[in-house]
């Protein structure tokens, strides 16, 4: 069912390869589709989010007011989930704001010899825009994940979108916004709530940067608008990448695995072995639990389509192939995990040691889980407090300062031709 490879096999790096290729197919539909929407909500605001959201979601509203939902609903729905569940969000939520309040960066200044000042001024965003897929996919944990750290970076106002199909609402989903201080929600989804976030309409501001998953038609409008906002990033489907040594238990090894392939029949599942008997003993828990699985049609396409389990010479090839990878999410399952951290280079997240499962950071071990996918680990960072925070330098140059910087920049200036810059510097020195 799930393949498996030989990282000594000759064709083993082109098949690792075409394993890994993933490209977002563009659908010319969709990107035809998308762009109309944007368009006539920039031109049209609020009665072409009306428009859309009548024909997409079967919601038809007289207007944006009726889209957006008072607080004291939000509040209604958390105060309305069961004891166990409340509890999970709050210790979730609790954790979550933990973690990134270490991230948050601060102001800084120096002052040279000769009085010159130069700094950094730390400023968070005004207004963020958090995108919440919405109806049965409806995730509480992302509420979390995006809104948490724009909190911490002391953004000025958090507006939430949440598509209700059919006025399908997860209480869930309300219940997370109430918990972190959502200030406005609205029940539309799409592309047009993500061009209502970008362009601004009569009701909904226009925000500074829009988080948050979606679907191919929200991916879209988000890579259209960015340059007008700010996004999070594209995000392609889930990974996991697991190296283990054999020591831990293959029942283990084998759900992480499937915990990933849930999710998407494009998500990606792979374990990096040195010990054959071992991938033997994963493969036939594989076969076990399975059936067992009450998404296992999922699953099954995931592990089947772009999964494998794959033997490698001993754990520094298995950490090198990792790096190759740069996967969302990679567990070190091994006796001595702490041994491997130095050695891997590229990851979205690292869980360390048998006990740390990928689903505890899905939730609430603390760190963020939006991370990055498609091998994009060797250039990006999950999601964090600094997403929500900007920087400006500060440069406040003495007399003494301007007649030794003066000189140097007028030299270059020059150099390149630009006479009033230079001019500028030498003026204030004559």
């Amino acid at each position: 069912m799930i393949r498996k490879l030989d990282s000594k096999s000759p064709d083993f790096n082109a098949t690792l390869d075409a394993l890994l290729a993933f490209e977002s197919e563009t659908d010319d539909n969709i990107e035809r589709t998308v762009a109309e929407v944007l368009a006539n909500v920039k031109k049209q605001g609020d009665a072409a989010v009306l428009e859309y959201t009548r024909r997409f979601d079967r919601l038809d509203a007289a207007s944006m007011a009726a889209l957006e939902l008072p607080k004291s609903e939000l509040k209604a729905a958390f105060e309305g989930l069961p004891e166990a569940q409340k509890k999970a969000l709050q210790d979730a939520a609790a954790r979550v704001t933990s973690y990134h309040e270490r991230q948050k960066m601060e102001s800084w200044e120096y002052t040279e010899a000769n009085g010159t000042k130069l700094g950094q001024k730390v400023t968070p965003l005004d207004r963020v825009g958090l995108y919440v897929p919405g109806g049965k996919a409806a995730y509480p944990s992302s509420v979390l994940m995006n809104a948490l750290p724009a909190k911490v970076a002391g953004v000025g106002e958090l507006i939430m979108v949440v598509p209700t199909p059919g006025g399908e609402k997860n209480q869930l989903v309300l219940a997370a916004a109430h918990l972190v201080g959502v200030d406005r929600v609205f029940t539309i989804g799409g592309s047009q709530a993500v061009a209502a976030l970008a362009y601004g309409t009569e009701t909904i501001p226009q925000v500074d940067k829009i988080v948050g998953p979606g679907n191919a038609y929200v991916a879209s409008a988000k890579r259209r608008v960015f340059g007008t906002v700010g996004i999070d990033m594209v995000a392609g489907p889930s990974e996991v990448l697991v190296i283990a040594d054999g020591s831990a238990n293959p029942d283990w090894v084998a759900m992480d695995l499937f915990a990933q392939a849930e999710h998407d029949e494009l998500a990606q599942s792979i374990l990096l072995c040195p010990d054959a008997a071992f991938i033997e003993k994963v493969a036939a828990s594989i076969e076990k639990i399975l059936p067992t699985m009450p998404r296992k049609d999922v699953i099954t396409a995931s592990i089947t389509g772009r999964g494998a389990l794959i033997l490698t010479k001993d754990l520094d090839e298995a950490c090198a192939i990792a790096n190759k990878i740069a996967p969302e999410h990679l567990e070190l399952s091994v006796a001595d995990a702490r041994a491997l951290v130095p050695k891997i280079r590229h990851a979205g997240a690292i869980f360390i040691g048998k006990y740390t499962s990928e689903s505890l950071g899905d939730y609430c071990a603390g760190p963020n889980h939006v991370l990055p996918t498609s091998r994009s680990a060797r250039f990006s960072s999950p999601l964090g407090v600094y997403d929500f925070q900007k920087r400006s330098s500060l440069i406040e140059v003495s007399e003494a300062g301007s007649a030794f910087l003066g000189p140097i920049a007028a030299t270059l200036a020059h150099g390149e031709g630009l006479t009033a810059h230079a001019r500028a510097a030498e003026l204030r020195n004559e």
